[in-house]
């Protein structure tokens, strides 16, 4: 078997998962998260944020979106709660750009974990296969579609070099 090269995000959100008790799929899931944290999650008409107050993490989600787009969207705001401080609009602007491409890589990471792909058997991103991990992790199609791209990219061409004749039909 292939060993197995994750990134220190991929690494961080496995570990991060397990010690909060979240191995499965069907575990993935804001409230429980949040609750496990200590993070307040809150809905409101405005465009998601992160807010925080002294030690308190605050997360306010569109309340209009649907349940995959807020599922996406605490991911993005959950990265600038564990990992950034401050007032984004008392930023420089590039690094503001900055924190916002790490929170989307963090958001990619967090709503379809890497160790739970490697446990399905994920050859490609056909409508099928993007469907069902779609449902799977209540994400929306095309998030889930550029997902299974970069995964199947970093993750199986990287085995496919390594051991070349692991993917043969032969």
């Amino acid at each position: 078997m292939a060993t197995q090269h994750y990134t220190h995000t991929e690494d961080y959100v496995k570990n991060f998962y397990e010690k909060i008790g979240i191995t499965k799929p069907q575990e993935l899931n804001f409230q429980t998260i949040a609750e496990q944290l200590g993070i307040y999650v809150f809905y409101w008409s405005d465009a998601s944020q992160a807010l925080f107050t002294g030690n308190k993490g605050f997360i306010l989600l569109n309340e209009s979106l649907t349940s995959q787009q807020q599922w996406q969207e605490f991911c993005h705001e959950l990265a600038h709660v564990l990992f950034h401080a401050g007032n984004q609009s008392k930023i420089p602007p590039s690094f503001r750009e900055y924190q916002e491409a790490k929170a989307n890589t963090f958001m990619s990471h967090a709503a379809i974990p890497t160790f739970m792909l490697d446990r399905l058997s994920i050859y490609d991103f056909d409508f099928m296969t993007v469907y069902e991990v779609q449902k799977l992790f209540n994400v929306e199609y095309e998030f889930a579609l550029e997902r299974l791209q970069h995964y199947l990219t970093q993750h199986k061409l990287y085995a496919k070099l390594e051991y070349p004749n692991r993917f043969s039909k032969e």
